[in-house]
């Protein structure tokens, strides 16, 4: 999708999805951040996958909602710098809609935190002028997952989530409806609806 979007193929999309229990360890990450063992991880069900994005370690599973926005940020107008403050936002205000206070993270905290716990956590990879990969929210997440790691290669910050600082359990699927319009709000631009069985299937690399 990034490719065809470089080569004026394919619309600005924005994937709205839940993760299987998996840790994604981006550019900056080590080995070592991954606390668990190999068996510990298959007892739990968690899979390692290094990616191409920015940051270190991050944990996405049930409970989560993960959007990928896949975005021109030349045909928006905007800077990397802006696009993540657009972002983080996006996610405040729709957080404020659910009774939570939360704010962007501090210098080099990138991310939205709420008392000092990390809500959501971002992480991108721009090419040329297309940006992927993005942000996963916790909404009711198992937070004990995060033990396994060390998020974001912060050891001392702790993660939370809409669950544990409100009690309500919000489902992927309502929050990816009730989140898309500050989405759309902060990009200024227009939403689309699409059925997830309408994206093109990719062949596996050789």
């Amino acid at each position: 999708m990034v490719s065809r979007m470089r080569e004026g193929h394919e619309d600005d999309t924005l994937l709205l999805l839940e993760h299987p229990h998996v840790f994604t360890m981006g550019k900056a990450a080590r080995p070592e951040h991954v606390l668990w063992s190999e068996d510990e991880r298959r007892s739990r069900g968690v899979d390692v996958v290094w990616v191409d994005r920015g940051g270190e370690a991050t944990y996405h599973g049930p409970g989560q909602l993960v959007g990928y926005p896949i975005l021109d940020l030349a045909r928006l107008g905007i800077t990397i710098r802006d696009y993540i403050a657009r972002l983080e936002a996006s996610l405040i205000a729709y957080l404020d809609e659910l009774g939570i206070r939360s704010e962007a993270g501090a210098s080099g905290l990138t991310g939205v935190w709420s008392d000092g716990m990390k809500l959501a956590a971002i992480g991108i990879k721009l090419n040329r002028s297309v940006v992927s990969h993005g942000f996963a929210l916790n909404l009711t997440a198992d937070l004990e997952y995060f033990a396994g790691i060390i998020p974001c290669g912060h050891a001392d910050l702790r993660p939370t989530s809409v669950e544990a600082l409100t009690g309500a359990r919000v489902d992927t699927e309502s929050a990816a409806r009730a989140y898309a319009p500050h989405f759309a709000e902060a990009f200024g631009v227009g939403l689309a609806w699409a059925a997830a069985d309408r994206l093109r299937p990719v062949s596996p690399a050789s």
